[in-house]
Formats: C-alpha cells, sequence, structure tokens
C-alpha cells in the first residue's frame, strides 16, 4: 500500500472520470497538500493518476505518455508496452508506484508486478484510501445519476475524512462528460 495519495476513476456510460487527492507526505509529515497527481495526455483523451513515491511514479508517468503517443491513444497497447518494460527493465522494476490509466472506452490499473487489470463495477482505486474512495464511488454510483466527475471528487473527500494520508485537495479530469 502506498502512503500519500489515493485516486479514483469512475465510468458511468460513455463518461469516465478520475480523481486524485493533493497530499504529499514524508514519513509523518506532511509536505505539500495540492500536488496534481492526475494528468490528461495525448491530446487530452487519455487520463492517468498514479500512487507512490513521487519520483518513480513521475518517471512511469512520461514512459506512458511516451507509450500513448507511440501507439497513437491505443490505451492497451501502451499499458501492456509499459507493464512490459516496467516488469523487465533493471532500473524500472524497482520502481515503487501504481497506475491508473483511462480513456472513453476502457480503464486499466497497472503495476510493476506485470499486472494489467480491469476492473469491475466500473470502478477503479489506488493508493492509501483506496479502500474508502472506491465504496464511496460505488455506493454514489449505485444509489444516484450523479455524473462521474461528481461522484469521482466526492469519494476522495470521503476518503480524506477516513484516511490520515489522503487530503481534500481535489484534481479531477473528466472525458464524456
Amino acid at each position: 500500500m502506498f502512503k500519500g495519495t489515493t485516486i479514483v476513476c469512475v465510468r458511468r456510460n460513455d463518461m469516465v472520470a478520475m480523481a486524485g487527492d493533493g497530499q504529499v507526505t514524508l514519513g509523518n509529515q506532511i509536505i505539500k497538500a495540492g500536488a496534481k497527481k492526475v494528468r490528461r495526455l495525448h491530446k487530452g483523451t487519455v487520463l492517468a493518476g498514479f500512487a507512490g513515491s513521487t519520483a518513480d511514479a513521475m518517471t512511469l508517468l512520461e514512459r506512458f505518455e511516451s507509450r500513448v503517443e507511440e501507439n497513437s491513444g491505443d490505451l492497451m497497447r501502451s499499458a501492456v508496452s509499459l507493464v512490459k518494460e516496467w516488469r523487465t527493465d533493471r532500473a524500472l522494476r524497482r520502481l515503487e508506484a501504481l497506475m491508473i490509466v483511462a480513456d472513453s472506452r476502457l480503464t486499466l490499473m497497472l503495476s510493476g508486478a506485470g499486472d494489467i487489470l480491469e476492473p469491475e463495477n466500473n470502478v477503479a482505486a489506488i493508493g492509501s484510501g483506496s479502500g474508502y474512495a472506491q465504496a464511496a464511488a460505488l455506493a454514489f454510483l449505485e444509489s444516484g445519476s450523479l455524473l462521474p466527475s461528481q461522484i469521482a471528487r466526492r469519494s476522495i473527500e470521503i476518503a480524506s475524512e477516513i484516511c490520515i494520508y489522503t487530503d481534500n485537495t481535489v484534481t479531477v479530469e473528466a472525458l464524456g462528460e
């Protein structure tokens, strides 16, 4: 489990949104409250969020962005390419981070262990507050008609009330809303 981050991705119909908190911690101290851990890639058509060591996550984000450009926005091909390199490259396999990536059709969770997982129930979450954010998002999806961006934001806010490594400074990116 990675401390200091919560990322959640919510999908409803042809809409998808990803949200992340802004807290960065070093041990038991808050270093920054406004970090942006959710980004738009490939002309705004791909969303990416990361949890883990900041330097490691930024390295992986840059590599993933290169893969997306090389594969003309094909999310699955880009994910397979990144995870393959992440698992086999001597330097990369030591990186401690997780990623969620999404486009208009697909959401994937990526890890250095070689995992490429498509989450069930239209919700994916990573980081220290992931369980709380995922539970909140699932409840919102089942009980109402909020937009994915509203669900993602509120889920991070709920997680921040429970997880000491998650704050309520939220970045949200959405596609199709």
